[in-house]
């Protein structure tokens, strides 16, 4: 499923010569190859500003194929195409999905047709991040779940679970206290997507409608999103208050100690809120929560 937010872009047709082929007189001689590329990015500034530095250019997804069709010569075109496709991802940041199709109308093969062709998709991963919490009902089996599902889910992996952690509640209200954790992976979907599956899960594990902050049968954060940032009305990344959250910061320094989220590395945001009188949580030892 492509999310409404993004928009997709073509360029049809595109005619060019190179020397591409396993025969010896096609790599001497060469022939036409033409390409067509489509990709698919969020656009919604571009759209809503009329900006087109927001957009995604015609002209470079042209530069970008004829820099590889025109240069040394591959004997795939398979070849061709998946390394344009390689370059749009590489070059273009807003791209999230490309589509490269090269035809060969010339192919010398024994038989009346019209071209051979070589299609390719590339799918755009990011690296993102979850806090997970419960403090209702059987707080780790519920938990247990909501990873599993996450998991199981076309387009996302779970690569790394961290330890249970005992926290007491957030946000001032009287409530029994939590069990956290954090989990880290990668997922081709685009942000609003694994939004959306975040609260089908806890919809489906059992979280009623309640007070901001209130008791809950468990909540799934999405902390970030690769690099990018964002905010609209259902949606800021990163997550706008991970760094006064001890409950998040240690769980995610036990399994990413190195990550850097919004230019700010989790080590050093912990240790900054431990100096500043944050509720640093416990771990339960030898509890994890995969």
């Amino acid at each position: 499923m492509i999310s409404p937010a993004l928009t997709s872009v073509f360029v049809k047709d595109l005619c060019l010569f190179g020397y591409h082929g396993v025969l010896a007189e096609e790599t001497r001689l060469g022939q036409r190859f033409v390409v067509d590329i489509e990709i698919r990015a969020d656009l919604s500034g571009a759209i809503a500003d009329d900006d087109y530095q927001q957009a995604v250019c015609y002209g470079t997804l042209c530069d970008i194929a004829a820099r590889i069709v025109t240069g040394p010569p591959f004997q795939l075109i398979e070849t061709v195409a998946g390394r344009i496709a390689e370059a749009v991802l590489t070059q273009l940041g807003r791209v999230d999905f490309v589509l490269v199709e090269v035809r060969k109308p010339s192919a010398p093969l024994p038989y009346a047709i019209s071209g051979t062709a070589a299609r390719v998709e590339r799918l755009r991963t990011h690296d993102i991040a979850f806090s997970l919490g419960a403090n209702l009902g059987d707080r780790e089996a519920v938990l247990q779940a909501a990873l599993e599902r996450l998991g199981q889910a076309d387009g996302l992996t779970i690569e790394a679970v961290s330890s249970f952690y005992d926290t007491a509640p957030w946000g001032g209200i009287e409530q029994p206290p939590f069990v956290n954790l954090c989990a880290t992976g990668r997922t081709t979907l685009v942000p609003h997507q694994v939004l959306r599956l975040c609260k089908e899960i806890e919809r489906d594990l059992g979280r009623q409608p309640g007070l901001r902050w209130g008791e809950r049968a468990v909540d799934i954060d999405l902390l970030h999103y690769g690099e990018r940032t964002m905010s609209d009305r259902v949606l800021t990344l990163p997550h706008l208050s991970m760094f006064e959250r001890a409950f998040v910061l240690e769980p995610l320094l036990e399994i990413a100690p190195d990550l850097e989220i919004g230019g700010r590395r989790v080590s050093e945001a912990l240790a900054v809120l431990a100096r500043t009188g944050g509720d640093v949580t416990r771990r339960e030892p030898g509890n994890r929560g995969a």
